[in-house]
C-alpha cells in the first residue's frame, strides 16, 4: 500500500498536492492525518468522492509499503501517523515541501523541497513533464492550493512557477467560480473591525429557500476596500446573496455606497443597480447615490433583488428513483459485490416493509472488510440517525444539509415511503453542469445546450422529426420519461446551424419503468407507435428490455431502425461475456454505454422538453474532440469497444484521449483476449460483437486509417494473437482495392469480407478456418482459406515467379 499524508489540519496546499501525486502514484492513497481547515473541510464535505481519500483508521500499517508526505517536514504535524515512519516494512519516504527555513526530523528516501509559493507547483510540473491530464476537480483542488498558498499570486513568496502552474490547472478545466468561493482574501485591520460589525449587525431573509443577507454600515468619512469587504461577508454568513449599505458624509451632503454579490446565476444585480445609475455584472454591482432617502432606497433595492429570486430546483427534480435497497441482514460481503455491480457509493437499507431503517456508506463497507467482518449483517455497520428530505425540499436545504453534516446522499421520503435518493454528484451536476455555445470556428466546438428541441425540429427530415414527436406524445400520456440518446444526439450536437443530419439508427430510452406493464415499457411504447406506422416491423427482445421498429426500402424513412429500450443498467459476469441486463434509471442506463460522447440523452417529453443530461462530461470531450471511455475495465469487460473507440475517432476525425488509450493496450497486454480463445469460452463478444465491428470499418471510406490505428494499438490481437499489419499485409491489402475495380463485376463477395479474408490469410494456414469460424463469416470464406495453403502451392507450381509477386 502507498499512501500519502497530509499534515493535521490540511489546508488547500497539502491536499491539492496529495491530489496531484495520486496521479503520478498509480493505486496511491491520500490519508488525513487529522482534522482540515474549515474551508477544506467544506471543500471534501461536496467532493470527497472525487479523490482517493481513505479514513486513517482504516489503514493497516503493516501493509503499507511507501510513505509521501507533503506540505511539512515536521514528524509532529502528522500525528498518530508519525509511528509509520519507523516501521521495518517502509520501503521508501518522500518528502514534497516549499518551506526552505524549516529544519526536516524525517529521515526521508527523497526529498524534493523547492523554493516556491506553494507544494502544489512543484506536483504540477511533475504532471506537466508527465503529460498526466486532470479531471475538473483534481485542477480546482490544486488550484485552490496554489491561490490559498500565494495569496492569489500576491505574497512576497510567489514565483513564476506558480503562475505558471497556475494557468495550466485552468486549462486543465479548474472552476473560477468554485475557487472564488473558497479563497480567502485578506482584509486590512479597518475592514477587518468592519467585517466583525457587519457579522453582528447583519440582517438574513429567506426566499425561495435562499438566503439573503443585508448589513448597514455608517461613518463620517468614505471607506475604501467595501467590495472585498462584501465578498467575505457573503463567504461567511452563507448567504446566497448579500446587500452591503455605507452611509457617510461628504462635503456635508449626504452619501450612500450600496455593493451587492450574488451566487445565484439567475439574479442580475448589474439589471438592479443600473436602475440607480450603478452597474457592473450579474453576480456583482454596486451604486453610489447622493440622497436624503436612503433607507428607503436601500430597501427598495432589497425588494426588487428578492423579486429576482428564482424558483430553486427541489428534491423531485434532482433525486434517482427508484433506490436500489438491501434488507438489514443482507451480508457486508454481498453489499460490497452490489456497490461494485452497480457503481455505487451507498446502499439505503429497508426493512421488510420498506420502511427505511438505515444507509450504508463505501466507507462503512470498507471498514467491516477490514476487519474481517465480510460475513457480518449490515444492520451492524449501517447509519441508522438519518436526515431524510421531501420530494419539495429546495436545493439550498439540500446543500445545507450535506455540508453541515458531511452527509454524501439524502434519501427522499414520501408519505413515509423511501421514494428516490439525492447524492451529492446530483447537488454538484446541479450546481456546475455549465452549457455553452455550438459554433464552427476554426475547428474548434463550443456548446449551448439549454434546449435542442429546435434542433430535432429543424435539422432532422420532417418525417423523423414528426415520428419522435408523436413517441413523446405517446410517452407522456403514459406519465413516462422518454429520451433520445447516443450517437443521435452527438451527432446533433456536432452539426453546422444548417446542416440537415440523417439518421438510419435511433435510439430512445423510457425512464420511469416502475409505472410500466411487465413486458417494460420500451416493449409496449413500441407496440403504440406500431399501429401508426404499420410498415415498420417490429423485434422485440425481452431479455434486455428492448424493441426495435425497422422499416427496409421504405418510402418515406428508406432503412431505419428505431430502438426503444426500458432504461437499465448491465454487469459482465466475467471478461467479454454478454452483460447481465435490469431494469434501471436513466443515469444508470448511460453510464453502461462505452464513451463519454456517446452517454449523453436529450430529454423529449416535458416538463423539461429539450432538457440535456451530461453526467459523464461528454460535452467537454466534444469540445476537446476526444474519446475518453466511461471506466477503467470498459474495454476487458467488451474488447469490441476498442474497435469502437477506433471507428469514432477515425470518423470524427477525434484523437483517443491518452487515458483511454492506456485502457486499451492494458487491456490488450493483459492477455484477457487470448485467454479465453485458448479456454475455448462461449465469448460473444469476441464473435458477433466483434464482427459486426470489423465489417464497419472494413466497408467504411476510411477503413485504411482505422486499420493503421488498429494496429498501432495492437488491437488486431482481439482477432488472433499473431495477427500484425506487416508491410507486406499492408501491401496485399491496399493492392486489392485496385484488384476489385477492375473486377467488381465478377466478384461476388463484399469489399469488406474480401478485406477481412486477407488478414485473416496472414495468420498460419492451421489457424485461419478456426478464426473464420469464430468471426462466424459465411461457408465460402471458410472454405477459401481452409484451402489457401493448397491452392497458393498449386499457383506456384504453375507460375514459379509468384511467390517473388506476392
Amino acid at each position: 500500500m502507498d499512501l500519502i499524508l497530509c499534515h493535521q489540519t490540511v489546508d488547500f496546499d497539502a491536499l491539492g498536492a496529495a491530489i496531484g501525486l495520486t496521479r503520478l502514484k498509480s493505486g496511491a492513497k491520500i490519508v488525513l492525518t487529522g482534522g482540515a481547515h474549515p474551508t477544506v473541510r467544506d471543500f471534501l464535505a461536496l467532493h470527497r468522492d472525487e479523490f482517493a481519500l481513505i479514513e486513517l483508521r482504516s489503514v493497516d500499517p503493516k501493509r503499507i509499503r511507501s510513505l509521501t508526505i507533503v506540505d511539512t517536514q515536521k514528524r509532529q504535524r502528522l500525528g498518530k501517523a508519525a509511528e509509520w515512519l519507523d516501521l521495518p516494512n517502509i520501503e521508501k519516504i518522500e518528502l514534497y515541501d516549499h518551506h526552505l527555513d524549516s529544519e526536516s526530523d524525517i529521515s526521508a528516501t527523497i526529498s524534493h523541497i523547492e523554493p516556491v509559493g506553494a507544494t502544489t507547483t512543484i506536483i504540477v510540473e511533475l504532471l506537466q513533464a508527465a503529460n498526466i491530464k486532470l479531471t475538473t476537480w483534481e485542477a480546482t483542488a490544486m488550484a485552490l492550493g496554489i491561490h490559498v498558498d500565494t495569496g492569489s499570486l500576491t505574497f512576497e513568496q510567489t514565483t513564476a512557477r506558480d503562475a505558471r502552474a497556475l494557468a495550466w490547472l485552468l486549462e486543465m478545466g479548474a472552476k473560477i467560480k468554485t475557487i472564488a468561493e473558497y479563497v480567502e482574501p485578506s482584509l486590512s485591520p479597518q475592514l477587518q473591525k468592519l467585517l466583525q460589525q457587519g457579522l453582528e449587525s447583519i440582517q438574513k431573509y429567506t426566499v425561495q429557500g435562499y438566503t439573503i443577507g443585508t448589513v448597514w454600515l455608517e461613518s463620517d468619512h468614505f471607506i475604501a476596500g467595501l467590495s472585498g469587504l462584501t465578498s467575505n461577508l457573503l463567504e461567511l454568513t452563507e448567504c446566497d446573496a448579500l446587500l452591503l449599505a455605507h452611509a457617510y458624509q461628504q462635503n456635508n451632503r449626504p452619501k450612500l455606497t450600496i455593493i451587492g454579490r450574488s451566487r445565484l446565476e439567475k439574479t442580475d444585480l448589474n439589471q438592479l443597480f443600473a436602475a440607480y445609475g450603478g452597474g457592473g455584472h450579474a453576480q456583482a454591482a454596486s451604486v453610489n447615490i447622493q440622497a436624503d432617502n436612503r433607507q428607503e432606497i436601500f430597501a427598495s433595492l432589497l425588494e426588487e433583488l428578492k423579486a429576482q429570486i428564482p424558483q430553486p430546483p427541489v428534491a423531485r427534480d434532482l433525486m434517482s428513483s427508484p433506490v436500489r435497497t438491501i434488507l438489514p441482514d443482507t451480508t457486508i460481503e454481498e453489499a460490497q459485490r452490489i456497490l461494485f455491480r452497480y457503481g455505487h457509493s451507498g446502499l439505503s437499507v429497508v426493512s421488510e416493509t420498506g420502511e427505511l431503517v438505515g444507509i450504508i456508506s463505501r466507507r462503512d463497507i470498507d471498514l467491516a472488510l477490514h476487519h474481517g467482518f465480510s460475513h457480518a449483517p449490515v444492520k451492524g455497520y449501517m447509519t441508522t440517525h438519518l436526515k431524510t428530505i421531501t420530494p419539495d425540499t429546495p436545493l439550498p436545504e439540500i446543500e445545507s444539509l450535506m455540508v453541515t453534516y458531511d452527509i454524501g446522499r439524502l434519501p427522499v421520503l414520501e408519505a413515509g415511503k423511501l421514494v428516490g435518493i439525492v447524492t451529492r454528484s446530483d447537488v454538484l451536476r446541479q450546481l456546475y453542469q455549465e452549457r455553452e455555445e455550438i459554433n464552427h470556428k476554426d475547428g474548434q466546438i463550443s456548446l449551448r445546450t439549454s434546449c435542442l428541441l429546435p434542433s430535432i425540429k429543424s435539422q432532422l427530415p420532417p418525417a423523423i422529426s414528426q415520428l419522435l414527436f408523436k413517441i413523446s406524445q405517446a410517452a407522456k400520456a403514459k406519465g413516462w420519461h422518454l429520451y433520445l440518446v447516443g450517437g443521435a444526439v452527438r451527432d446533433l450536437l456536432l452539426a453546422k446551424p444548417d446542416e440537415i443530419i440523417m439518421l438510419q439508427d435511433i435510439d430512445l430510452v423510457v425512464d420511469g419503468f416502475h409505472r410500466a406493464a411487465d413486458v417494460g415499457a420500451g416493449v409496449e411504447l413500441a407496440k403504440m407507435i406500431q399501429a401508426s406506422y404499420p410498415n415498420a416491423r417490429l423485434s422485440v427482445h425481452g431479455e434486455f428490455q428492448t424493441a426495435a421498429l425497422i422499416w427496409h426500402k421504405d418510402p418515406v424513412f428508406d432503412s431505419l431502425l428505431l430502438d426503444i429500450a426500458t432504461a437499465r443498467t448491465e454487469f459482465y459476469p466475467y471478461p467479454a461475456a454478454n452483460p447481465e441486463v435490469e431494469a434501471s434509471s436513466i443515469r444508470q442506463d448511460l453510464y453502461r454505454r462505452d464513451f463519454t460522447i456517446n452517454a449523453l440523452a436529450l430529454r423529449l417529453t416535458p416538463p423539461k422538453g429539450g432538457e440535456l443530461l451530461d453526467f459523464f462530461g461528454g460535452l467537454l470531450d466534444l469540445q476537446a474532440r476526444q474519446i475518453r471511455v466511461l471506466h477503467p475495465n470498459s474495454f476487458i469487460e467488451d474488447p469490441t469497444r476498442i474497435y469502437r473507440a477506433v471507428r469514432f475517432a477515425v470518423r470524427l476525425n477525434f484523437k483517443i484521449e491518452t487515458q483511454t488509450e492506456n485502457y486499451i493496450r492494458y487491456a490488450i497486454a493483459s492477455g484477457i483476449y487470448e485467454k479465453l480463445r485458448l479456454d475455448n469460452q462461449a465469448a460473444p463478444a469476441l464473435t458477433t460483437r466483434l464482427r459486426a465491428e470489423l465489417k464497419y470499418i472494413l466497408e467504411a471510406n476510411y477503413w485504411k486509417s482505422a486499420l493503421k490505428l488498429l494496429a498501432d494499438l495492437g488491437a488486431l490481437q482481439c482477432v488472433h494473437p499473431a495477427l500484425e499489419l506487416t508491410p507486406q499485409l499492408w501491401w496485399q491489402i491496399r493492392y486489392l482495392s485496385r484488384w476489385l475495380r477492375y473486377l467488381a463485376a465478377e466478384i461476388k463477395t463484399d469489399d469488406w469480407l474480401m478485406r477481412l479474408e486477407i488478414l485473416i490469410s496472414s495468420l498460419p494456414a492451421a489457424e485461419r478456418s478456426q478464426v473464420a469460424r469464430r468471426l462466424q463469416l459465411p461457408k465460402d470464406s471458410i472454405e477459401r482459406l481452409a484451402t489457401l495453403a493448397a491452392d497458393l502451392a498449386a499457383i506456384q507450381t504453375k507460375l514459379p515467379t509468384f511467390s517473388a509477386i506476392s
